[in-house]
């Protein structure tokens, strides 16, 4: 399986989201009788959408308004919300620097120590706001940052890394285990990125109760630049997949994954849930919100690294509310708002009335799905998300 890509070795073709297509079905649906909710931990939400934990993305506000719509937003405990008693004015300060110098300047401020009580008060606000509380840490603080997040009334507890392994080897410093910080925890644990069978695997032997999938794909990450590193979305879902339908075979416990990052559109959505995700988790879409924090900017996990930054601080502009991007009505022809209206619409063209169906969807190879007899859109750069 493979080519050759030079003496001796060998190379695996992989597949990203503009290379491959749907193929309608024989049967259609009406979309609105088709259903996209998603399981998670014994727990049903209406929309199979993630707001991604990154800080120009997800704040308290923003976390409460996804919940009552429908999803969950993850607030990162390792972010400015957990850092600063008021992080507006430290939000100016990343948006108004200048390009040449918005990586240094973010450095700086997140070189500001982690206050336990903040990640108190910032749970307590989501929880007061009737949403679920969903936030994330490395996994250097997993362990103490869990068991301050469970006591506040956190629902969910993700543990979140560029490349996250169930096993990991160190001597500077005692690795984070992931079966006995499962083990100590009574609410469920999402795990990411990881992008391959056998990872996936170990991970859900771990007892992990769900998996982020995706290494660099997203707007404001570097990492596929700066380390090399990455699976195309396509492939790296569909081999976490075959992990999660493996193991529910052979265990009888299923773990959905997440695939993360790199979707533009309500059609790269679409295509993730039919590679087989059972929901996704999106960063800049949702950064283009009038409710998020980023106030039109945004930028990566990693953009803060003081030694080796993997992330950098992108402009997405404010395209609507937070509503109008996931339900609608949309003014653009790019894809980028009404995304639940996609995912129905899809549904209903390839006769899937529910997730389970839709990842059933047949697939093609179609590298040329986007500008096949798009030449006056191409020219005039319509179509294409903004």
């Amino acid at each position: 399986m493979g080519m050759w890509v030079g003496r001796g070795r060998k190379a695996r073709a992989a597949y990203g989201f503009d290379d491959i297509a749907l193929v309608p079905g024989s049967l259609t649906i009406n979309p609105n009788e088709v259903d996209i909710s998603w399981e998670l931990c014994a727990r049903r939400f209406q929309i199979p959408i993630m707001a991604a934990a990154m800080d120009g993305v997800v704040s308290p506000k923003l976390a409460i308004e996804m919940g009552r719509l429908g999803g969950l937003a993850v607030l990162n405990l390792e972010g400015i919300f957990s850092r600063y008693e008021n992080p507006d004015e430290v939000l100016d300060r990343i948006t108004s620097a200048s390009l040449e110098e918005a990586t240094k300047i973010i450095q700086g401020i997140y070189g500001e120590p982690i206050k336990e009580e903040l990640i108190h008060k910032r749970v307590s606000e989501i929880k007061k706001g009737g949403g679920p509380v969903v936030v994330s840490s490395i996994p250097q603080r997993a362990e103490r940052f869990a068991k301050i997040a469970e006591e506040a009334g956190a629902d969910f507890f993700v543990v979140q890394s560029t490349v996250t392994t169930a096993r990991h080897i160190a001597t500077e410093y005692k690795p984070m285990d992931l079966r006995q910080l499962k083990k100590h925890l009574s609410i469920p644990l999402i795990v990411g990125n990881v992008v391959t069978y056998e990872a996936c695997l170990e991970l859900m032997e771990c007892g992990v109760d769900a998996l982020l999938i995706g290494v660099g794909p997203g707007a404001a990450c570097t990492s596929r630049e700066v380390l090399g590193l990455g699976v195309p979305q396509v492939t790296a879902t569909a081999d976490s997949a075959a992990a999660r339908d493996f193991y529910y075979k052979r265990t009888g416990r299923y773990v959905p994954i997440v695939t993360d990052g790199g979707m533009t559109s309500g059609g790269d959505i679409c295509k993730a849930l039919a590679s087989g995700a059972d929901a996704v988790m999106i960063g800049s879409a949702f950064a283009r919100a009038h409710e998020a924090p980023g106030r039109g900017y945004h930028w990566g996990m990693a953009t803060p690294h003081s030694n080796l930054p993997r992330g950098t601080r992108i402009r997405v502009g404010v395209a609507g509310s937070l509503e109008q991007i996931l339900f609608g009505p949309a003014f653009t022809e790019d894809g980028t708002l009404n995304l639940v209206g996609a995912i129905r619409t899809c549904m209903g063209s390839v006769g899937a009335m529910s997730i389970r169906e839709l990842q059933q969807t047949e697939l093609i190879i179609a590298p040329s799905i986007k500008t096949e007899g798009k030449v006056f859109q191409r020219a005039q750069k319509l179509g294409t998300p903004r």
